[in-house]
């Protein structure tokens, strides 16, 4: 696919934010905060990072794959699996809805572009070094992305896979931690202290970076620095803000996953259109 500039990256993020909020306020339902603070991430991985993507074969052997651990951040995906034409934008009002395409966790068998179901938390990276052990057995050449939330870090099978990831040595495998830092009850050091994410996947045997998950740039660095590092797989442990975007949705736990009343939605939408 054709890259696009980082000027471009960051107003796409934007809109992104805006299909988001869209979505959730149609529906009356959904986690806006959680995929406010994915869509840099999320946007920059679909729309200059991963290859051999083709909404017409969507089942491509060789293309790179994404897995949304955290499944309830879906608008984020939908929204830009929209905007790539896997599927008419008008999907984007029905979601949540009986019979639509677009439910409230990502289901492979309703939504194109989506390579597994995901919900259960830890269950979508274990799926995504499956996907990515494949590939290293087909020498195919294809890169798999898994983007996890902090407190989905309480899952022990997530390290039991950072565990057959080492040991397989998938450097095409690459974690993005989207380190919010709250959950849906608290603060993630409250609900269960993860201490330093960073050195629990060093000892586990990953190459792993840090960044600012809302800037475009380190991300682009991070994911070339993954690209070139051999012989381990990468966790990229993304420094973020909930609800970023629309002031008074950041760093605010309820946002979780509630959806905005009327005024809300108009307040949200004059800062992130302005």
């Amino acid at each position: 696919m054709s890259k696009i500039s980082v000027e471009e990256l960051y107003q796409l993020s934007n809109d992104i934010r805006i299909d988001i909020l869209d979505m959730v306020y149609h529906a009356q339902s959904g986690h806006i905060g959680g995929s406010f603070s994915a869509a840099e991430i999320v946007t920059t991985l679909y729309f200059s990072e991963m290859n051999n993507l083709d909404p017409s074969n969507p089942k491509q052997s060789n293309r790179d794959r994404f897995v949304l651990s955290k499944g309830h951040a879906c608008p984020v995906w939908y929204a830009c699996l929209s905007r790539l034409g896997y599927f008419e934008k008008s999907h984007l009002k029905t979601l949540r809805q009986i019979n639509s395409i677009l439910q409230g966790h990502p289901d492979m068998k309703s939504t194109p572009g989506i390579d597994t179901t995901t919900g259960s938390l830890g269950h979508g990276c274990a799926a995504a070094t499956g996907m990515a052990l494949e590939g290293q057995l087909a020498n195919d050449g294809r890169r798999v992305y898994s983007l996890l939330g902090d407190g989905e870090l309480n899952e022990g099978v997530v390290w039991e896979t950072a565990m057959a990831a080492a040991k397989y040595k998938l450097d095409n495998l690459v974690f993005f931690v989207d380190k919010n830092n709250l959950q849906m009850d608290g603060t993630s050091d409250q609900i269960m202290p993860l201490l330093s994410i960073e050195d629990k996947f060093a000892s586990f045997g990953w190459n792993v970076v840090t960044i600012d998950g809302h800037n475009i740039e380190q991300i682009l660095d991070a994911l070339q620095a993954a690209r070139e590092f051999k012989g381990k797989p990468t966790c990229i442990v993304a420094n973020t803000v909930k609800g970023k975007g629309v002031s008074f949705m950041e760093d605010v736990r309820n946002w979780h996953g509630k959806a905005p009343s009327d005024d809300e939605f108009h307040a949200a939408r004059a800062e992130l259109v302005a």
